[in-house]
């Protein structure tokens, strides 16, 4: 299985100012591209607007992404073209818009991986620029950053792999979230998920707003912010998770933490500083820092190894979920066993309480036991992305 927390090693490998989490999928397990299928053409891309609060009119989509070799966008017919500092304007930004049509606009997605971004009211400023490798990259909208020229603009993104006529999506709050957002996924199957219940956009806002450390996190009407993006701006303690870390390593000096993966039973234990597995490798960790808490990195970061990367994951997910410490076999799988305590994750909590499903992509191990809004099927016919009632 290939992690789809490989964020933007797909979409955005080189771009400037890529989210630290926006979690772009790629290739997952378990799903093989249909064998009706030979060689995939475009997929049939539905935009929907029921947001009750913006006209068609005043809606853009943006697919940008890359294609395996080079940063693209697409035109509003379909067309995928290689990104290019040449496509700045007057501006100094491109214009990638793809207007709606009306209430309901159907495009062509062609085979990469990539987000979607819509932008109600104005338009996105997303820069062509040089990346590392000397290719064009794109500065991607980053609405946590007060600096940023898109912070006023309205906007917000799903993500995704189409390859071989296999599609894997999700809808994220990774980095943020303002536009409510559902995808619905047809193929071999007919999907959907991210899709909030009715009042679900004020509900986040209002249980953040209303959780103790976490107020600051809401700009206006506009979004609410990761709280990871919050610390070193004053909007978020940098030692919010310090005393469930020593309450996990107090815990498990004492008894035995049991993660188990694919690769099979991780057994660990507390010895000094350190939170050491023995199993099918050998596998430890340092204490983590609020930071690498939230961003799932750092002392919890993940390499597709298959072993610490797994453990790392189950890890990350149960002290973002405020279980490790309670529950000594992981992952958990009881979703009403999460957020619960003297130190919970009110944004994440907020996300899944306001979704249909329970699912959400609050954080970048989101999808430890199958929780975040992402769907995917080998035979994908259609994809429809619906702007929901705000």
């Amino acid at each position: 299985m290939i992690s789809r927390r490989s964020l933007i090693r797909g979409a955005a490998a080189t771009a400037i100012a890529a989210p630290a989490a926006g979690l772009l999928v790629t290739q997952a397990g378990g799903v093989t591209a249909s064998k009706k299928k030979k060689a995939a053409g475009p997929l049939s891309l539905k935009i929907v607007n029921k947001s009750g609060e913006f006209d068609s009119k005043s809606i853009n989509v943006y697919i940008v992404g890359n294609d395996g070799t080079n940063q693209v966008y697409v035109t509003p017919d379909g067309e995928m073209k290689t990104v290019s500092a040449g496509d700045n304007g007057g501006d100094g930004f491109t214009d990638y818009a793809i207007p709606l049509s009306g209430e309901e606009t159907t495009l062509k997605l062609p085979e990469m991986s990539g987000r979607i971004y819509v932008a109600c009211g104005d338009k996105l400023k997303i820069k062509a620029v040089e990346g590392d490798d000397g290719k064009a990259a794109l500065a991607y909208p980053a609405g946590w950053v007060e600096g940023d020229p898109n912070f006023d603009v309205m906007h917000d993104c799903a993500e995704f792999t189409y390859k071989d006529g296999a599609m894997y999506c999700n809808t994220t709050m990774v980095d943020m979230f303002s536009v409510p957002l559902g995808i619905q996924l047809k193929g071999d199957k007919d999907q959907k998920t991210g899709f909030l219940k009715e009042g679900g956009r004020d509900q986040v806002f209002k249980a953040v707003k209303g959780a103790e450390g976490f107020g600051d996190l809401v700009i206006d009407d506009k979004r609410v912010i990761a709280p990871g993006h919050g610390l070193g701006e004053g909007k978020f303690s940098e030692s919010f998770f310090d005393d469930y870390v020593e309450k996990v390593w107090e815990t498990y000096s004492g008894k035995e933490l049991i993660v188990t993966t694919n690769a099979g039973k991780f057994t660990g234990k507390v010895s000094g500083d350190k939170l050491s597995f023995t199993g099918p490798g050998e596998v430890s960790f340092n204490k983590p820092s609020t930071k690498d808490i939230l961003f799932c990195d750092g002392e919890l970061a993940a390499p597709n190894d298959g072993t610490t990367g797994p453990v790392a994951a189950i890890v990350g997910a149960a002290f973002n979920r405020s279980t490790l410490a309670s529950h000594a076999e992981q992952p958990g799988t009881d979703q009403s066993e999460f957020y619960k305590g003297d130190v919970v994750h009110e944004y994440v909590k907020a996300m899944h309480a306001a979704t249909e499903d329970g699912k959400a992509y609050g954080f970048a191990f989101d999808d430890v036991a199958s929780f975040a809004s992402y769907i995917e099927d080998g035979g994908a016919s259609e994809l429809t992305l619906t702007l929901t009632p705000f």
